[in-house]
């Protein structure tokens, strides 16, 4: 059993002792090593079709993402063109997931190592996620492992974007060539502007890195919505209690409504959200947030406004 016990410092904040025997090295921790292989496999197929997009001068098209993995069943050399956009995302979503490991590892909280997910679909991956196996017993120690995987994930993807903007360039009538087009969030189009001053995000053509970087943003994004047991939602947790984390999760289902009527695939969230999102294990400790965790939740708000895209791909 773990012993666990609370003081006060000096300025009345909780502060949080354990003696919990942390699990050091998994069991099966060849099952994490397994499924990151298999995912760089599949977002290597598909990094070689953005490749290839890429050294063409064309618009992904939605026919040419299965070329990839079938290039990847016959296992044709060409894949490994893929390889700058595969470790670029997978390193993009290790920090993140890392991020929110170490901050476990430093509260005594028994987490897993990452478990990452492969998927023959759009961009080779449905991201990757930690399980955490022991109570979180302060809103401090909420906080920390919250928000540490988005900011973490967010510096690490900064080089890969500033990189990935400086190698792409302009195609004039990129998007009415393409079936579809993905979005720019704000931190992309400020780079955007700072390599290739004002000319439209349509007439870009970004460079395999580039993609991935963008594909971190939108992985930040969707784990700071502040719902349920995304990062997000711990932060909201964290900051307002149980009471203020259901009226803001409540809240936010409605916005995903709204913004369904911009891209449909917000109902399925906001309809996933009101069953499973509105709800947040209890952590018991009444003491607000120490004021310093509680100005980063500003650098938290921050972070999402310029990584969320209303629209994240487009189609004609």
């Amino acid at each position: 059993m773990a012993e666990t016990q609370f003081t006060r410092d000096a300025d009345g904040e909780t502060v949080f002792h354990s003696k919990a025997e942390v699990r050091r090295w998994p069991r099966f921790w060849w099952i994490n090593v397994l499924l990151l292989a298999l995912t760089l496999l599949t977002t290597t197929a598909f990094g070689s079709v953005l490749a290839e997009s890429f050294r063409l001068g064309l618009p992904l098209e939605a026919d040419s993402v299965y070329r990839g993995y079938l290039r990847l069943i016959h296992m044709d050399q060409s894949i490994w063109s893929g390889l700058p956009f595969s470790v670029s995302l997978l390193t993009i979503l290790l920090a993140h997931e890392l991020g929110h490991y170490l901050a476990c590892r430093h509260w005594n909280v028994d987490a897993s190592l990452p478990y990452f997910l492969p998927s023959p679909t759009l961009l080779g991956t449905f991201g990757a996620f930690i399980r955490i196996r022991s109570p979180i017993y302060t809103r401090t120690i909420l906080f920390d492992i919250g928000a540490s995987g988005p900011f973490a994930g967010f510096a690490v993807l900064l080089p890969f974007l500033a990189v990935g903007i400086g190698l792409s360039r302009i195609a004039p009538g990129l998007a009415q060539r393409g079936e579809f087009t993905l979005s720019t969030p704000l931190l992309c189009r400020f780079a955007e502007y700072l390599r290739f001053g004002p000319v439209p995000s349509a007439n870009i053509l970004l460079h395999p890195i580039a993609v991935a970087a963008w594909a971190g943003l939108l992985a930040t994004a969707i784990n700071l919505l502040p719902i349920g047991q995304l990062d997000g939602g711990h932060v909201i947790y964290s900051l307002f209690g149980e009471q203020g984390h259901r009226f803001v999760a409540t809240a936010f289902v409605g916005v995903l409504v709204v913004l369904g009527f911009f891209y449909w695939p917000w109902w399925g969230w906001a309809v996933l959200m009101f069953f499973f999102g509105r709800r947040h294990p209890l952590v018991y400790d009444s003491s607000p947030l120490p004021r310093g965790r509680a100005t980063l939740s500003a650098a938290a708000l921050l972070v999402f406004i310029l990584s969320i895209s209303v629209i994240p791909v487009a189609t004609r």
